[in-house]
């Protein structure tokens, strides 16, 4: 069994901080835009657009992280405390909310350039498991998201949390919704997928949603909120709605196909 006491402070000079969950942003961010340049866009009006559409994408990411927090996880406290919603930096974001950021942003810089806002969101989703791998390992550090009680073996004791031997559920999420996620984008983009826009978009939803889905059992509820119908989390609901999207994206194209 293994012990956290990691320190969510990177780098601190003085009262200046720099905390592992801003770099993993980063460095997610500057990963993706490297491949995506690199190797996953081959349409030239796309590659010129795209590092415009970058802007657009970290404001979807940040406002819609943020405002997806607030709304599906604490809208009781926001509520009454408006002036700690610009407080980013203690923390409180959305992977959904954020999800639902790029959509937005996408569609709205795809318009502006009469364009598809597929074409983005496919190679989004392409890069977003490398993000989704960072952040998790930030999730780990900071000791926040952290799994219910276990006695296996790979137990993580949170130190800053409770004495209990605990699921390390961001390493599982950062493993599934990561590394195999990308794994599996990857296969499906080099067997043409990439040709017909929003079929990636369609599959990231698909199996993101199902990793959340599953994980989620062996991770804590949020306190504020707990387990809601069906004893599933907030996470759990999201996800099944995002999965279904998924299922219509892949349905639409399938019956285009067919007509």
């Amino acid at each position: 069994m293994f012990i956290n006491n990691f320190d969510p402070v990177a780098i601190q000079f003085f009262s200046f901080e720099i905390r592992w969950y801003s770099l993993a942003y980063i460095v997610g961010i500057l990963f993706g835009w490297i491949l995506s340049k690199k190797i996953f866009i081959s349409n030239i009006e796309i590659k010129v657009k795209f590092d415009d559409y970058i802007t657009f994408l970290i404001l979807g990411i940040i406002i819609g992280g943020r405002l997806g927090y607030i709304f599906f996880y604490n809208f009781g406290y926001y509520s009454t405390n408006l002036l700690d919603i610009f407080k980013i930096w203690q923390g409180g974001m959305s992977f959904h909310g954020g999800l639902i950021g790029i959509i937005i942003s996408s569609i709205w810089f795809a318009k502006k350039n009469n364009q598809n806002p597929f074409q983005y969101l496919d190679i989004v989703s392409l890069v977003a498991p490398i993000g989704i791998f960072f952040g998790r390992i930030a999730n780990f550090i900071n000791s926040e998201l952290y799994g219910i009680e276990t006695n296996l073996p790979w137990g993580v004791k949170f130190i800053q949390v409770d004495d209990l031997y605990r699921h390390p559920s961001q390493l599982y999420e950062a493993f599934f919704e990561g590394i195999i996620l990308f794994i599996i984008l990857l296969y499906f983009r080099n067997k043409g997928l990439m040709k017909t826009p929003g079929l990636i978009s369609g599959l990231f939803l698909i199996f993101y949603s199902i990793f959340r889905f599953v994980i989620e059992f062996f991770r804590a509820p949020d306190l504020q909120i707990g387990y809601l119908f069906l004893n599933l989390t907030m996470g759990q609901i999201v996800s099944l709605i995002f999965f279904l999207i998924g299922i219509l994206i892949i349905t639409n194209y399938a019956n285009k196909k067919k007509s």
